[in-house]
């Protein structure tokens, strides 16, 4: 095993970060402006290839070199005329992993080679001078983990829709939360599609590839993200990302089994609102603590990692199909959305990591003291394209859980401007109440519940597959 260039580095110092999906480059440029000079960044990218992964490695090297060069905030930290990028860029360290999330046995061996493999970023070329090689290192902790990475299932656009939408709720609600989006139910896979002698249930594509995978990989990660007691660093962060539109009819826990095979994307959404909502709640406890139980257990005192939860607002993305004629109307219209008022119209993906980067950057002190777990922080934007974070209502739980008349919410005081709760609420948004405050919370213990005999039934067949008793 090769040393790492953070192993003379202070704990406090380094951020290990593992991102599922896209939009990296927030977290790389945030962490450099605003931590120390000496610190170290590791990202670690999950592609589902390795040529994937070289390419993803290269483009953020690429990203980090330009930053480092032009940026004139690290120019000035560092000393002006004397500045030199490379004393930035090695300390940015970028790995990767293969990681298919609907392939339950690949998700297994992605974990098993972070928490007890090794991983390697060989720098060939003109990198060789502003980055360090790294081969067969060890990853000896996670700070963040943001699972970015999903799919939506989507054909196309329901055009009488569309219109339905606009005319009746007008432009900034109808991109907000649209009902116009075309997609086909049903499709499954196989999540353990090596095994070939026996029958293996099927499940949803969206399911598997939004919930259940990052699910599954975020327990085998908890040794990671777990802290023993002689630590001074706060536990790791599970950070899920979900979307501003899931609503209280997305999900019906009459019919697991429906969910499981036929979920729609607002479904696993709303499923990841109540998950993580839930989390800290004494009701769901008995559940979570099994969840964010170390596979290998220990008999040393650890602090097991927190869940938060976020989402990017109304980001263009390619997850939904559309050709380059109606994606740039589109681009369009989102901006039109903004300009009328909007605050959840970041529209670009960089703009939409707003919330989660700063989740992964926060003091533990300041998310403690706004109660970080019980709040769906959103990546909003004002007119003029400003990124913030600013917190969302979810049905069924309002802001932050708590039960407010709405005198209060009318009076709110701390933030100005698009800033404040109740700017950017959904039309026809009830005020949260106690009834429905306890309803939620039931529902989170079944979701929980649920969610953990899944993964006891299929952690089973991994065990068969991968020849473990």
């Amino acid at each position: 095993m090769a040393p790492a260039p953070w192993d003379s580095v202070p704990p406090e110092d380094t951020l290990f970060a593992l991102v599922t999906g896209a939009n990296r480059q927030r977290l790389i440029d945030e962490y450099l402006t605003t931590r120390s000079l000496t610190s170290h960044l590791v990202v670690i990218p999950t592609t589902r290839s390795v040529k994937k992964s070289q390419e993803t490695i290269h483009a953020l090297r690429q990203h980090a070199r330009e930053f480092a060069t032009t940026s004139d905030i690290l120019r000035s930290r560092a000393g002006g005329p004397s500045y030199d990028p490379r004393s930035v860029t090695k300390r940015i360290h970028i790995l990767s992993v293969q990681l298919d999330l609907c392939n339950l046995a690949d998700v297994h061996r992605a974990a098993e080679q972070l928490v007890n493999g090794t991983v390697s970023s060989p720098v060939n070329g003109n990198d060789a001078l502003y980055f360090t090689s790294l081969t067969d290192v060890r990853i000896p902790r996670l700070d963040s983990v943001i699972f970015n990475a999903g799919m939506g299932g989507w054909t196309g656009l329901d055009w009488p829709k569309v219109f339905h939408n606009v005319l009746t709720k007008g432009l900034v609600q109808a991109t907000t939360w649209p009902t116009f989006k075309a997609a086909t139910a049903g499709h499954v896979v196989n999540p353990l599609p090596d095994v070939k002698n026996e029958k293996v249930p099927e499940m949803g594509q969206v399911f598997c590839a939004n919930v259940f995978g990052h699910y599954l990989f975020a327990h085998k990660l908890v040794p990671l993200l777990s802290r023993s007691d002689d630590t001074s660093l706060p536990p790791g962060r599970i950070i899920w990302e979900s979307s501003i539109e899931p609503g209280w009819k997305n999900l019906d826990l009459s019919d697991f089994q429906a969910i499981k095979t036929n979920a729609a994307y607002e479904s696993t959404k709303r499923l990841t609102d109540v998950l993580s909502l839930t989390a800290t709640l004494p009701s769901a406890r008995p559940f979570v603590n099994s969840y964010l139980q170390p596979a290998t257990k220990s008999t040393s005192q650890t602090t097991p990692p927190s869940i938060y939860l976020v989402h990017p607002g109304i980001v263009q993305t390619t997850l939904f199909p559309l050709n380059a004629f109606m994606f740039f109307w589109y681009r369009v219209v989102l901006y039109i959305a903004r300009w009328l008022g909007s605050p959840w119209h970041p529209i670009t993906g960089y703009n939409g990591a707003v919330a989660p980067v700063w989740l992964a950057l926060q003091e533990q002190e300041a998310l403690d003291a706004v109660k970080a777990e019980h709040v769906k922080w959103g990546s909003s934007t004002d007119w003029w394209g400003e990124s913030r974070v600013k917190k969302t209502e979810v049905e069924g739980w309002g802001w932050d859980g708590t039960v407010e008349t709405r005198t209060e919410l009318k009076n709110e005081k701390g933030e100005r401007g698009a800033g404040r709760k109740i700017v950017g609420r959904k039309s026809g948004a009830t005020d949260l109440t106690e009834e429905k405050r306890v309803e939620f919370e039931q529902l989170g213990v079944d979701c929980w519940k649920e969610m953990e005999r899944l993964r006891g039934e299929w952690e089973g067949r991994l065990d068969s597959v991968l020849g473990r008793k």
